[in-house]
């Protein structure tokens, strides 16, 4: 089996992966209720924030969709400069919202500039950004952009995707004003796909209470109330809510800023190594992210036979995505890798690049 240097599905611990064969509970009991409960606290840690946090048994395109349908009665600004920006839009538009896009090219951040600009054009009940771009490895600045926002429009909620960067780059979400902050399991969190976490403001709640048509399975409503119970509207993913239990502790061991420290050495690594070897950075410097770094192809290496070459060594990086594939390849560097599995990685891409 590869080891995984991609933006996700990424490697998971056995003891993690293990806790996932426990027997299962009936999610009305009072030991699944300490379970649930347990996480939700703990998880609270790694938004940085004291409001909720509510877990659901599905990918971040779930809460994606949660976003929209509770938060927005009518009109939003969604922003958009990478391909899972424009996802969110997609979502918001099949959901019937009148949705305006700033958007800017994907090699650029969403600037606060732009943002305060943009919220002066209407009123936005909701501005959705993507905090880590996983397609093209560009960070926006989030903390500013909400500020900008903030002071433009008081009363516009500030939804972030943070599916690629939770628990491996640092988001106050209290500290920065946000308010609604999605993850996956699958990306820095280093779990099994298949639920999703997003962390709700108290404002965002009462902002729920006033729309309409908010669905079923994603109203936010009906999460918090059961939430409150230490429990949840419909059937959870049991097995990996022990995983995530087990995760969260062993996050938790490490400690959160060590994390991110581990999370910004890869980083640096890859970005040094894909400049000293003649490649470009697709993002623009001071704003690389550190889970994933896209690396521009400026020598127009075959990905694929890049990759067929590691598999050899048991190792596997992603191509580029969307308009992007073979223009680029990206370097996951994420979970519960360290630097000498990104060492060992580069190592192997050199002896690569001397076969050409």
């Amino acid at each position: 089996m590869a080891r995984l240097f991609i933006p996700g599905p990424v490697d998971v611990d056995d003891e993690v992966a293990a806790a996932q064969t426990q027997p299962m509970l009936a999610h009305r009991s009072a030991q699944f209720e300490g379970l649930y409960r347990r996480v939700g606290d703990t998880a609270r840690q790694l938004f940085f924030t004291e409001s909720r946090v509510l877990i659901s048994a599905s990918s971040g395109t779930g809460m994606h969709e949660a976003a929209v349908r509770n938060l927005v009665q009518e009109r939003l600004l969604c922003c958009v400069n990478g391909a899972f920006a424009a996802r969110w839009q997609q979502v918001a538009e099949s959901n019937g919202k009148q949705t305006a896009v700033l958007e800017a090219e994907w090699q650029q951040p969403i600037t606060p500039e732009m943002v305060a600009e943009a919220l002066k054009g209407g009123e936005y009940e909701a501005i959705l950004v993507v905090h880590n771009e996983t397609s093209t490895g560009l960070v926006n600045p989030v903390r500013d952009i909400a500020a900008a926002a903030r002071e433009a429009s008081p009363d516009t909620l500030i939804c972030v995707d943070a599916v690629s960067s939770l628990a491996g780059d640092k988001i106050e979400m209290d500290a920065w004003g946000l308010d609604f902050v999605l993850t996956s399991s699958q990306k820095a969190l280093a779990l099994p796909p298949g639920i999703s976490l997003a962390a709700v403001s108290d404002r965002a709640m009462a902002k729920a209470e006033t729309v309409s048509n908010r669905g079923w399975y994603f109203d936010l409503l009906r999460m918090d109330k059961h939430r409150l119970k230490d429990s949840t509207p419909a059937t959870p993913a049991i097995s990996l809510l022990y995983a995530l239990d087990v995760q969260l502790r062993r996050i938790m061991e490490e400690g959160l800023e060590a994390r991110f420290a581990r999370h910004a050495a890869m980083a640096q690594m890859a970005r040094e190594w894909a400049l000293q070897r003649g490649f470009q950075l697709y993002a623009p410097e001071g704003y690389r992210s550190q889970t994933v770094t896209t690396v521009d192809n400026t020598r127009e290496i075959d990905v694929a036979a890049l990759n067929a070459f590691l598999g050899e060594r048991g190792m596997r990086i992603a191509n580029g995505y969307g308009p992007l594939k073979g223009r680029t390849f990206r370097i996951g560097h994420m979970g519960e890798l360290t630097p000498s599995d990104v060492e060992e990685l580069l190592a192997a891409m050199d002896t690569f690049l001397e076969t050409l």
